[in-house]
């Protein structure tokens, strides 16, 4: 049973065979559709839409209240310290980029290969040392590899996750903010995956920093968050530099907004943040307690019923016992993971995300590629090859999923299993990817002409 109505929630989508089928929605992790609830809290605000801080118009007023009240309910809902700040932002990615910019040069940060590349590449830039620690075999060895690392010398950023967008599992980050802390060390916690799923009170794990998204969220509308101390953001030059970050500006000397404002320069995404916070507020009322409860219960009892198929292999980082999101990564035997994907897509009307999901390190780990394996593969792409990536396929929960949706992915597994792809697909070498052969299923008319994409491999936080 679903605990939200979600936009397009009962979507008929076409089939290779020419049929139709209600479309079911195993991609969460990736991208959620806004809820009902969402939607109709946008309409109400749209005719209001203006700009905001220095209108004078009425709309303008309403909308500059709107946007500082949803920094309001960002924070009531992430139970974020009143001394922190609230930046909105595009997306994780863009928040944590925010903040490695942010550190003086010289800063040392640790983190996990297991993360995901929006708290893994970030920290690569100029001026910062990085230590990247090893996966870690179980959420203990992750506290005791943080441990060792902080006391090898001065570490000002440990970022971890706060759940694998890979295999679901809940990461440590009450032991690991103290372990931080013990040394003087502030943490940051990519709350992407987390966020949608598990209650969060920043002030009771002591999080210095948390970044999460607004289209991970049900508020698919452009817009993140950055939440944190104010040390390192009020110092130096802004992230993004233009009107709205500044108070003063001459030829040739400038005097910096004080925050939030220094870091959101130009023109807000006043629609995005509206949204964000109309989703938290109904996330609120529906308790993040029910929502964790329901995404964990359903992610198990996918994974137990993808492991009762033969031909199917399941995959974890921990152990069974490990909490987790409601993610489920498997792979079928004989068959590539884009075919499997797009087979579950064009026959069965079946949404599901398939390749390395932006964590390349982790996904390596977990499919036991060897060091020579990784090596081939960048070799034939710096030489400009299309060699072909190996991958998974992740089927992923969220409030909006019901028990019948597992259901349907298992039997369609079963079919692909016991019969094989009924349609046709080939393999694109410039893309890795398969594709249904002479695709014919009608797209909708969106009130625009759809351009020919290629399929991506990757997701955005």
């Amino acid at each position: 049973m679903s605990l939200v109505e979600l936009v397009g929630g009962d979507l008929e989508v076409p089939l290779a065979d020419g049929s139709t089928a209600r479309y079911v929605n195993l991609d969460y992790a990736a991208s959620t559709p806004p809820t009902t609830t969402v939607l109709r809290a946008l309409e109400s605000f749209l005719p209001y839409y203006s700009s905001v801080h220095r209108g004078a118009g009425f709309k303008s007023l309403v909308s500059t209240e709107v946007y500082e009240s949803a920094r309001a309910v960002v924070r009531r809902f992430f139970h974020a310290p009143d001394e922190h700040t609230v930046v909105f932002t595009r997306n994780t990615t863009d928040s944590l980029n925010l903040l490695a910019a942010a550190l003086p040069p010289g800063s040392s940060v640790v983190t996990f290969a297991s993360e995901h590349h929006a708290n893994l590449l970030p920290w690569r830039r100029p001026g910062l040392t990085v230590e990247v620690l090893p996966i870690p075999s179980e959420a203990d060895a992750a506290v005791a590899s943080a441990r060792g690392a902080l006391e090898g010398g001065r570490v000002d950023v440990l970022a971890v996750t706060g759940a694998s967008n890979v295999s679901g599992e809940l990461w440590p980050v009450a032991e690991l903010s103290q372990v931080a802390h013990e040394r003087g060390t502030a943490i940051v916690v990519d709350a992407a995956q987390l966020a949608p799923h598990v209650p969060i009170d920043m002030e009771a794990l002591g999080l210095d920093y948390l970044a999460a998204s607004g289209h991970k969220m049900y508020a698919p509308f452009g817009c993140g968050v950055l939440i944190g101390r104010h040390q390192w953001l009020d110092t130096g030059a802004p992230f993004l530099r233009g009107g709205g970050a500044v108070r003063f500006v001459t030829t040739d000397d400038v005097l910096w907004a004080d925050l939030p404002d220094r870091e959101e320069a130009g023109s807000p995404n006043v629609v995005g943040a509206f949204t964000l916070a109309a989703a938290l507020a109904q996330l609120s009322e529906c308790g993040m307690d029910r929502v964790r409860d329901h995404d964990a219960e359903l992610g198990a009892y996918a994974r137990r019923r993808l492991a009762d198929v033969d031909g199917v292999t399941t995959y974890k980082l921990w152990p069974d016992d490990a909490p987790r999101t409601g993610i489920a990564l498997f792979a079928v035997e004989g068959y590539h993971h884009s075919l499997v994907a797009a087979a579950l897509s064009a026959e069965y009307g079946i949404g599901v995300r398939h390749g390395c999901f932006c964590a390349h390190p982790l996904v390596a780990r977990l499919l036991g590629l060897t060091d020579q394996e990784i090596g081939a593969v960048t070799a034939s792409m710096r030489d400009g090859g299309h060699q072909p990536i190996a991958g998974a396929v992740r089927a992923s929960i969220g409030a909006g999923s019901s028990g019948d949706d597992v259901d349907r992915l298992v039997e369609a597994l079963g079919e692909l299993v016991a019969h094989g792809p009924r349609a046709e697909y080939a393999y694109d070498g410039a893309t890795a990817e398969y594709v249904l052969v002479g695709d014919r299923r009608p797209r909708p008319d969106v009130g625009l002409p759809l351009a020919v994409v290629e399929t991506a491999r990757g997701e955005s936080s």
